[in-house]
Parts: structure tokens; C-alpha cells; sequence
């Protein structure tokens, strides 16, 4: 702690102890009040002649001498209140003067009134303290800038930055939208475990823990889709879940350990008919959170009027690489990675082909695709979830949504075969034996659930936090995101 807030933490103690030593609750439970102070400012004129008691924090002090004008905010608004010695009184306008300062929280009464300059404002008959704060806020006018504080002590970003307000505000009405949108198309929204005795339904390294009444190792879930589609089973036709996902990979601008996804299975449907229905989602979503089907983020525009151009994965690799997929070799990819110098997150050798080029696909391509963009039909190793095509049994039944070079839907036919589920998990299984970490697992409960029968389904999943980068014009996940993760500070 620096000297300045230091002596500034020490000044706020001492009238702490004033205002105690006075025999006043600094912190009671009971508050009273009438109205926001929105509502008082919309009924201007019925609380010219009646009073109002309102609530809220202390802004900027204004004046001297006998008289002091006080911003009050509160969520709502910020409206002005004026202290008089004349009408509180000598000892409580004092008091009021000498112990009260900007971040206090108040009670107010009083009558509102139009001042020379037209501003509508409270002249305060009655005060009382609600909660003293014993750290300055950062200067309003100054704001808060520093983008590790921001995000690190989101409360002093959320009072001093009001397009911060804004920008959350936004983000729980894009997750309302999107959960009206599921719920007026007959979904039916559900819950499933966090906690899961094996980390499935995606591609990722998982978070450990462990359960001590139980002695049980378990995992913080990656995705909840092998639950999801065991409700399938179950003879629920279409299910949604956000779910808070955890993956113990890196952190960059497009990623977060902890984020937030919105996933649907819906029975009878296929991959092709879902992207007609996201197209019909974003094209109603999209104009609430952005006023316009045209989102500018950053430097580019990005068209979300359908229909969305359609790209197959082969076809993308042919054109910016002048690679050949179906007739393409090991030998042929290997020697294309090492001429390209292209850098590899996991050992090579681990890899399959699929895997590999999906690693230069990221690296080279997708940086590249503006969207939106569907990219679909990809190798059928790429996806041990997803059902193959029935005219080419090498690619699954899938697309991915790509807007700025970034993947926000992913969806495909969901595999319901159990025999050969099992075949793909326990090739996963080998692999994760021979060091590749992003395996799938041999999940036996999840094959013994789809052997009692599931029928054709397709399953959706958007990255919420990612997709409000683009939306809401941000340069991070961690901008859209209230409580990022951050490595510990030293004190």
C-alpha cells in the first residue's frame, strides 16, 4: 500500500470513529426507500410538494460553507442532492460535513426541485448513514484504464467505467435471448453434473479434484455432452444447457480455463437442418444485442444476414494449402509440417493424420476466415462423437460457425451406434496411451446408455464468451467475462 492510500485509509478511519463515537450504526440492516432514483426523476412533479426517500452511493461533492450538492447513484441513475445548514440544522450539517465523503452509501428524504441551471435535485431534510467505505474510490472523471485491474477488481471497473455496466448488461441479455429463442422452438432447458468421474464430450485436458467422503478422483466437466444425450435416451426430443465448462489449457484472447457454453441436442434433426436454424437464431439474436444485422468488431464488418457461405474442410485444404486429402500420406504431411515450419502443440508422432492436419488447419487457415462461414464435412478422426457421412464414410457430419478466424458453433449428427462408439473410444483410449493428452476416454456408462437406443440426433454448441467478443466489439475473453482467471498476485 502506498503512503497517499495509506493516509487516506487513515483519514476515513477517524471519521469511522466519529460517526460511532456519535452513537450512530455505521452499517445497519434496516433501509427505507420509496422509489430509484430513476422513478423519482421520472415523477418530478409529484415529489415537488411530497417527499422521497431515496438510496444509493455518494458521487462528487460540490460547494462550501453552508451548502453542499451531492451526487446519489444508484443503479438506475444519479440524481442531485443539495445539503443546507439551514434545513438540516448546524450540528447535522456539520456532522453531515466533517464524517461523510464521496463512496459513502446514504439515506435520503426530502422534496425535489428545479435549480437555476434546470437540474432536477433533492433538497435533503433527512440523512442517515448506510455503509462507510474505508478505501477511496478511483476518480470518477479519471475512470478506471489499467486492464488487469479492470478485470482483476471488476467492482471498481463496474463504478467507475459505466460502458462496463453496459457491456454485462448486454451479455445477460444475449444468454436471455438465446434461451428465449430455445424455449419458444418447444426446448427444454436442464441441468448436468459439473463434477463427473470421467471428463468426456470434448476434446481437452481436464481439471482434477477429489472427493474425500468418497475418496473418488473427479473432474470439473469439459463439455456436458455425453450427459445431455443420455436425456436423449431418456425420451427427451430437445434439451439445452448453459453450462460452465473447465479445461486446463492455455490462456490467450480467445480462451479462458472457465467459460461458458450453450449446447442443445435436438432428436430427429441433422447437421443441415441446424444450420438453417442458426442461421434463423443470430439473424432474430444478433439486431438486440447489436442494433443491426452488420457487427463491427475492430476494423472489419461482419453480415449476419443469411443465408452464410458453405466451405467443406477438403476442399479449404486443397485451396489455400494445395493439399490432396484423400490421397495425401504421412509421410507427405510430415514433410509439409517440417518445410512450413509449422509448430505443433503436442508431440508429432502421437498425432493421427486427422489431428495433424487440424493443427495446420488452426495455424495457417482458420486465422484467415472472416465469416461468417460454415465449414463443414470434416475427417471422421477429427470428431469421435460425431456420425460419419453415408456418401463418404472418411468425413462426419458436421460444421463449424467461423467469424473472425475464431470457431463459435460447432454441430454434427450425433454417433449412436454403441458398437461403434466403442470401436472410436477405445482408438482414443490407445492413443492417450501413446501421450496424446487430448484423448477421449473409454466411457463404458455413456456406451451401456446408448445401447438401450438413441435415436438420430443432432447436438449444437456456441462459445458464449467468445461469440460477445465479436458482439459486443472487445478485444478479449476476458473483457466479456466478470471474474476472469488471473495467476495470484503477489501482495
Amino acid at each position: 500500500m502506498n503512503t497517499t492510500l495509506g493516509q487516506l485509509k487513515k483519514d476515513r478511519l477517524k471519521k469511522l470513529q466519529a460517526i460511532l463515537k456519535a452513537g450512530i450504526e455505521v452499517y445497519p440492516s434496516q433501509t427505507k426507500r420509496s422509489s430509484t432514483n430513476l422513478e423519482a426523476l421520472n415523477n418530478f412533479s409529484k415529489f415537488i410538494k411530497k417527499n422521497v426517500t431515496l438510496v444509493g452511493r455518494l458521487g462528487s461533492f460540490r460547494g462550501h460553507g453552508g451548502l453542499f450538492f451531492v451526487d446519489l447513484i444508484d443503479e438506475s441513475a444519479k440524481i442531485q442532492l443539495v445539503f443546507k445548514k439551514n434545513i438540516l440544522g448546524a450540528e447535522n450539517f456539520n456532522f453531515f460535513r466533517d464524517n461523510i465523503e464521496r463512496g459513502d452509501f446514504l439515506q435520503v428524504e426530502g422534496k425535489l426541485f428545479l435549480t437555476k441551471m434546470g437540474e432536477k435535485t433533492m433538497e435533503v431534510e433527512e440523512w442517515k448513514i448506510l455503509s462507510k467505505t474505508i478505501f477511496p474510490l478511483p476518480e470518477k472523471w479519471a475512470g478506471l484504464k489499467n486492464e488487469e485491474t479492470r478485470s482483476r477488481k471488476r467492482y471498481l471497473d463496474l463504478l467507475t467505467n459505466p460502458e462496463t455496466k453496459e457491456k454485462f448488461k448486454k451479455r445477460s441479455l444475449f444468454i436471455q435471448s438465446l434461451r428465449d429463442f430455445l424455449l419458444k422452438n418447444n426446448f427444454l432447458e436442464v441441468e448436468t453434473p459439473i463434477l463427473q468421474d470421467m471428463a468426456g464430450g470434448a476434446i481437452a485436458k481436464p481439471f482434477k479434484t477429489k472427493h474425500e467422503t468418497l475418496n473418488q478422483d473427479f473432474y470439473l466437466r469439459i463439455a456436458p455432452e455425453l450427459y445431455l444425450k443420455r436425456l436423449i435416451v431418456g425420451g427427451l426430443e430437445k434439451v439445452f444447457e448453459f453450462a460452465r465448462n473447465f479445461r486446463n489449457e492455455g490462456i490467450s484472447p480467445q480462451h479462458n480455463p472457465d467459460f461458458t457454453m450453450l449446447e442443445f441436442y435436438w432428436a430427429y434433426a441433422d447437421y443441415e437442418g441446424l444450420m438453417h436454424f442458426t442461421e434463423k437464431m443470430l439473424r432474430e439474436i444478433v439486431p438486440k444485442i447489436n442494433g443491426s444485422l452488420k457487427v463491427k468488431f475492430q476494423e472489419k464488418i461482419f453480415d449476419f444476414t443469411p443465408p452464410y457461405q458453405i466451405v467443406t474442410f477438403d476442399s479449404l485444404i486443397k485451396k489455400e494449402l494445395g493439399l490432396d486429402i484423400e490421397k495425401l500420406t504421412r509421410k507427405e504431411l510430415l514433410s509439409f509440417v517440417k518445410k512450413n515450419k509449422i509448430q505443433i502443440d503436442q508431440k508429432i508422432s502421437t498425432l493421427s493424420e486427422a489431428k495433424i492436419l487440424d493443427e495446420i488447419y488452426k495455424k495457417i487457415i482458420r486465422p484467415k476466415l472472416k465469416g461468417p462461414l460454415f465449414l463443414t464435412d470434416y475427417p471422421k478422426e477429427m470428431i469421435p462423437l460425431a456420425k460419419t457421412k453415408e456418401d463418404n464414410p472418411k468425413k462426419i457430419a458436421t460444421f463449424q460457425l467461423i467469424i473472425n478466424g475464431w470457431e463459435i458453433i460447432k454441430a454434427y449428427n450425433e454417433l449412436n451406434d454403441p458398437i461403434e462408439q466403442r470401436k472410436r473410444f477405445e482408438k482414443q483410449a490407445r492413443d492417450k496411451k501413446k501421450g496424446d493428452r487430448e484423448a477421449h476416454s473409454l466411457d463404458l456408462d455413456y456406451i451401456e446408455a446408448l445401447s438401450y437406443g438413441m435415436p438420430p440426433t443432432a447436438g449444437w454448441g456456441m462459445g458464449i464468451d467468445r461469440f460477445l467478443v465479436i458482439l459486443l466489439n472487445q478485444k478479449n475473453v476476458r473483457d466479456v467475462i466478470l471474474f476472469p482467471l488471473r495467476r495470484k498476485k503477489d501482495k
